[in-house]
């Protein structure tokens, strides 16, 4: 168990963070978008990284109607989960997650993406044990960087705020976390350092995380 008498906790964003899914998503989008012929760049793809696809589709796609983007949507997601097995987790996750466990931190999974993605990445990447909770946010009010996503993962959890570490990529995702007032730790699997500098420590992927980095995040 951890020391202290505080519960450490550990919100684990999906895309980029324990997996690297980012290809398969920009693959997904791009299939969609030429259904429509509609071209998609690299820089619009990570410029919405990490939101949810309603609000991805309320910016690509803003004539089309409710009823339209919602059937868009699916139809992504079916072609990102024909490209499930190719996806590996970010360097140094693993590790990680057998690290909490071992140690006593409460883990969940807080993701923008849709639960079947979820349940899809987690059980190709033979991690899904490690988690305690798993929350989707696609069908929330609102995407990040609006709170809800984290503020509900902790309290799934029994965990505040303030025992919390959301580990990030995404520039929405930081600013997420930092407004349900929790640590971040960020990595620049998506984004540039400069784009996560609310984030509380950013790295280049999980490698370079020590128990000690650790310790001081949630100090």
């Amino acid at each position: 168990m951890n020391s202290g008498d505080c519960m450490r906790a550990i919100l684990w964003d999906m895309d980029g963070v324990i997996a690297d899914t980012g290809a398969a998503h920009y693959v997904a989008w791009q299939r969609l978008l030429g259904e429509l012929e509609r071209d998609l760049t690299r820089q619009d793809f990570d410029d919405t990284f990490g939101m949810a696809n309603a609000q991805i589709l309320d910016l690509w796609l803003p004539s089309a109607t409710t009823e339209e983007k919602r059937l868009l949507a699916a139809r992504k997601e079916v072609y990102f989960r024909d490209a499930v097995a190719q996806i590996k987790p970010v360097p140094g996750v693993p590790h990680w997650l057998a690290y909490g466990r071992e140690h006593g931190y409460r883990q969940a999974v807080a993701s923008s993406g849709e639960m079947a993605n979820i349940v899809a990445v987690t059980n190709a990447l033979d991690l899904g044990n490690y988690f305690e909770s798993i929350l989707s946010g696609a069908f929330l009010a609102k995407s990040k960087p609006d709170p809800t996503i984290f503020i509900n993962a902790a309290a799934s959890l029994g965990a505040k705020p303030c025992e919390c570490l959301v580990v990030e990529d995404g520039v929405v995702g930081v600013q997420a976390a930092k407004r349900a007032g929790m640590h971040c730790l960020a990595i620049t699997t998506t984004h540039p350092a400069e784009k996560l500098a609310e984030a509380d420590l950013i790295l280049d992927d999980l490698t370079q995380l020590t128990v000690d980095l650790l310790d001081q995040l949630y100090a």
